[in-house]
């Protein structure tokens, strides 16, 4: 069957390239990507606001995190089976449940009087929220030839990138401004707005309308435990001392033996609810693998900057969020002539600048000192988020080029899921891994600040000295020093292992370079010059 031909429910065929959306298709596109950007949004707008619901609900910070876990677990599962759960629905009738249950969920997030309930709906939120990025990606690539699905890719784009960016900002604002419940409730009017403009102008093409579809109960079971159990070891690994606690080992167990399960199942099944015979395409899953190791890049900064922001730096969740913000108006700038230089160079070539750009983007931030003023860190955050303007419309218009356009919803679903789950893994593993890095600077430098060295003496000497001049009595000028000494002591040790985290960021994204040149030498037209 050529690949212009698709077959409906009723088993006609139909010519895909005939086939038009009644309505605008950038009117179409904008709404959808409205509803992306809220649920990407949500991704990170909770992270500064943890501290204030953990105080509100009368809970522990540690436990508070688990309104983010509960979130990215529920998120993962569904990016993976939201192909098969759109073939079972319809594509329209899906997107709407979804979006409607997100407003919904977002709503009663706000309402949560106890970490409980707001864990729970947390979940739900995440559940309903992991369909809509598929979803929308995959109504793109059919309402768009593919010679505009670049132009288009970059809306996606701002949606998909500068959302992690926003959501310190907003996430901050709302917090110190108003209240954490607002974070949540600020999706309602935009929920209720978009489901009203999807229900009038989107429409299912004929080979997206529901149909029946074989209940993949074994699939289903193997990849939700299996990315479950995953993210809930990566995400609480930490406070749990990793493999040292029995829940966090049973977590990787299951975790690992019913992934590898599934891709096993997925494989061999003769109806599977993800056909995995989309990376066979080689375009495609390079760029699937390239995407994700993006998501990570994007999420672990998105995360990390705030951070050290506040911890290191003290700025309040307003001012990390605004550190944030630059780096997102730059990428959507860059957007449009990142469009432009597609149709002139090869797309491999655009996005090997784009992990170059970015891996000198974090081996220069990781000479970050401890009183940097808030310029500088602004520009470092801007440097760190303009190359993903190089990368995100490039690797998404490669992944696709070459697809069969009937394998759209299976490779949009493991595109999404793949950018996603590795973000999320990223938070909660370089969170984890900033931590370890803390005990093993601070363990190598304790042993050289000891009382007996000259230089530790002369540095309280000098400091007790200060704190007399500006009338402390001795005794309290003495407790003043030591105080002090440990504060520069902790300041240092935290720099020394954000700088490791930089780095160890700024080589992964060095090490995907060689991949981009195995993709086929393909322009902004989505057209190859070569096999695939």
């Amino acid at each position: 069957m050529s690949d212009d031909v698709a077959t409906t429910s009723s088993g006609e065929q139909t010519d895909r390239s005939t086939w038009k959306p009644r309505h605008n298709p950038w009117l179409i596109a904008v709404v959808v990507t409205l509803a992306a950007f809220m649920e990407v949004l949500d991704t990170t707008i909770v992270n500064v606001a943890l501290p204030h619901i953990a105080g509100s609900l009368g809970s522990s910070y540690d436990d508070s995190t688990w309104t983010l876990t509960s979130y990215l677990v529920a998120n993962g599962i569904v990016l993976t089976i939201s192909g098969w759960l759109s073939r079972l629905f319809g594509r329209k009738r899906y997107f709407l449940v979804c979006i409607a249950m997100f407003t919904l969920s977002s709503f009663l997030c706000g309402l949560a009087t106890s970490l409980p309930m707001l864990v729970i709906f947390r979940l739900m939120q995440g559940f309903f929220g992991g369909g809509l990025q598929p979803s929308q990606q995959s109504i793109i690539l059919d309402i768009f030839p593919p010679e505009k699905r670049g132009a288009a890719f970059g809306l996606t784009a701002i949606a998909t990138v500068v959302g992690p960016v926003l959501g310190p900002l907003l996430g901050g604002w709302f917090t110190d401004n108003y209240s954490w419940r607002w974070i949540f409730f600020i999706n309602v009017p935009f929920g209720l707005i978009t489901v009203l403009a999807v229900a009038a102008l989107l429409e299912d093409p004929p080979w997206e309308k529901a149909r029946r579809e074989r209940i993949d109960v074994i699939g289903i079971s193997l990849i939700s435990i299996g990315l479950g159990c995953l993210e809930v070891m990566a995400d609480r690994g930490e406070d749990d001392d990793w493999f040292g606690s029995s829940f966090i080992t049973t977590m990787a167990v299951l975790g690992v033996v019913c992934t590898v399960g599934a891709v096993i199942w997925l494989c061999k099944a003769k109806d599977p609810l993800l056909r995995l015979s989309v990376l066979k395409d080689r375009n495609f899953a390079i760029g699937t693998t390239m995407m994700g190791v993006m998501g990570m890049l994007l999420y672990a900064s998105a995360v990390i900057m705030p951070q050290f922001a506040q911890q290191v730096q003290g700025y309040t969740a307003t001012l990390s969020g605004q550190l944030m913000a630059p780096g997102g108006a730059v990428v959507i700038c860059l957007i449009p002539i990142v469009g432009m230089l597609m149709k002139r160079f090869q797309i491999r070539y655009i996005i090997a600048f784009g992990f170059l750009f970015m891996a000198s983007s974090f081996l220069l931030a990781a000479n970050l000192y401890s009183d940097v003023d808030f310029t500088h860190l602004v520009l470092y955050r801007v440097r760190q988020t303009a190359p993903l303007a190089f990368l995100f419309v490039p690797i998404s218009t490669l992944a696709y080029a070459t697809l069969p356009p009937e394998l759209n919803g299976d490779g949009s679903a493991l595109f999404s899921m793949v950018r996603n789950y590795f973000g999320s893994q990223a938070i909660s593993l370089s969170t984890a891994a900033l931590i370890e890095m803390r005990q093993v600077h601070q363990t190598d430098l304790s042993s050289h600040v000891v009382a007996s060295k000259p230089e530790v003496r002369s540095y309280l000497a000098q400091v007790q000295q200060v704190a007399e001049a500006h009338g402390l009595a001795p005794l309290r000028a003495h407790a003043y020093a030591i105080a002090h000494m440990y504060q520069d002591f902790a300041s240092q040790v935290s720099m020394l292992a954000y700088n490791q985290l930089f780095n160890v960021l700024g080589i992964l994204a060095l090490c995907i370079v060689p991949l981009c040149f195995l993709a086929s030498p393909i322009k902004g037209d989505g057209q190859s010059s070569g096999g695939h």
